[in-house]
């Protein structure tokens, strides 16, 4: 395996710290593959011009996070366009407050393409955009840029190109920011450009604030924002990009709400935004929610309060234990097995030789021994989650590299460990071998 030190010191750091790095999420990723491909068909119908919404539903530390994290990847790869946002009790679906602009503003910010996966995107695509505009009017046409016609052409192509966005609620006012910056752009305006790109952000707080920045008596506001993600997601198609997919985490800061009258009200613009999805109404735009169980099922204070929603989401009866609908509106994570948990360990170690140039001393032996000593905890088959084995095996490397002298299964506190050939199993009571009979690296 071959990581650069600096990826390598993000995937160890952040892995310990309990959160999902934003770079090299390959290089560790292991199982999840049911899950992945069936979002990644939700993500085809978008390329073909449909919509979905997923809610992704685990514990804390099962990897919620971690899933759509290479979701993320994986859906720049192919085309499109990503947002995503925590919700806190500073962002919300809506607020009195403005938490629900707040939402869409975290979703601006940390808008990105494959070009520019860090977030920050959307004046990169705005510039591209209006450059491929312009190269179809050089070629198309057969006009040069000193052309004294050429900008009147380019600004007829534009209006062509966004006329459906009129049809759409609040499509005339996107619009016409879309004609400002342009019109900014080909003048070189560079402050001009800035505000337009300002408002699509949602940063104007008042219509005479717009009014008179850019000339425009709109703003994005807590009640509209969500007509302008679907506006983003058909311009973003007329930019040649595939569609735009918005993924939102952290919803059980929707069920901590304490005035139910909110916590309604934003369960109302789940339902709003779902019903877009499964009826049609939205184009080329998927959802994706993560949360606990506890905050979807909760029928007092979770999405399932709302008996709207309720109705929608609950299974039927022929999806259980180990059949599962993965067509179904929420996927629930199942725990990793313990192959997949062995294989993980591998690549941190590996990882972790990496960034502190030693070569890796926990062996298959050592890695089978700690996975069966995290799941002989109390409680373990039940409660423990990717993220405490993660922590675990990688405070267990870190013990290991500052104590050189100390053999692994001593630090495990395995006093009289040996690995059990096969046939030695009765001498202990247990078979050591469950779950890795059939298991090859």
């Amino acid at each position: 395996m071959k990581i650069p030190k600096r990826i390598a010191s993000v995937l160890i750091h952040a892995l310990k710290g309990g959160v999902v790095p934003r770079v090299g999420l390959g290089y560790v990723a292991v199982g999840r593959e049911a899950e992945i491909n069936a979002l990644l068909h939700d993500v085809q119908i978008a390329e073909d011009g449909g919509a979905f919404f997923r809610f992704v539903v685990g514990k804390y530390g099962s990897g919620k996070s971690f899933l759509i994290q290479t979701m993320r990847q994986h859906v720049m790869d192919r085309g499109f366009a990503v947002a995503d946002a925590d919700l806190s009790p500073e962002r919300r679906l809506v607020g009195s407050a403005g938490q629900g602009l707040a939402t869409y503003r975290e979703l601006m910010k940390s808008l990105s393409v494959k070009a520019s996966p860090d977030g920050g995107a959307l004046k990169l695509i705005l510039e591209k955009w209006v450059e491929s505009v312009r190269a179809e009017v050089r070629e198309t046409k057969g006009m040069k840029e000193t052309n004294q016609f050429f900008d009147i052409e380019v600004e007829r192509t534009i209006k062509r190109k966004i006329d459906a966005l009129n049809d759409l609620v609040h499509g005339f006012d996107f619009a016409e920011v879309l004609t400002e910056f342009h019109r900014c752009y080909s003048e070189v305006d560079d402050e001009g450009a800035a505000k337009a790109v300002r408002w699509l952000r949602g940063e104007y707080s008042t219509k005479t604030e717009a009014k008179a920045a850019i000339g425009i008596n709109a703003v994005i506001n807590d009640a509209n924002w969500y007509d302008y993600v679907k506006l983003m997601s058909a311009f973003l198609v007329s930019a040649g990009y595939k569609g735009l997919v918005v993924m939102i985490d952290e919803l059980v800061n929707i069920m901590k709400i304490p005035n139910t009258t909110t916590r309604q009200s934003n369960y109302e613009k789940i339902l709003t935004m779902y019903n877009d999805c499964m009826q049609g109404k939205a184009s080329h735009l998927g959802i994706i929610m993560c949360g606990t169980p506890q905050c979807i099922e909760d029928t007092r204070r979770g999405v399932f309060s709302y008996d709207a929603l309720r109705s929608r989401l609950e299974g039927g009866r022929f999806a259980s234990g180990e059949l599962r609908d993965m067509r179904a509106p929420i996927i629930r994570l199942e725990p990793l097995t313990y192959e997949e948990l062995t294989v993980l360990t591998e690549k941190l170690a590996e990882i972790h030789g990496i960034l502190y140039e030693y070569e890796p001393r926990a062996t298959l032996k050592d890695r089978l021994a700690f996975v069966k000593a995290e799941f002989e905890r109390v409680g373990a088959n039940t409660n423990i989650t990717p993220r405490e084995m993660i922590r675990d095996f990688i405070e267990l490397l870190n013990v290991a590299y500052d104590h050189p002298d100390k053999p692994l299964p001593e630090i495990m506190g395995l006093d009289e460990f040996r690995f059990i050939e096969a046939g030695d199993e009765e001498a202990f009571g247990e078979n050591i071998f469950d779950g890795f009979e059939d298991f090859k690296l």
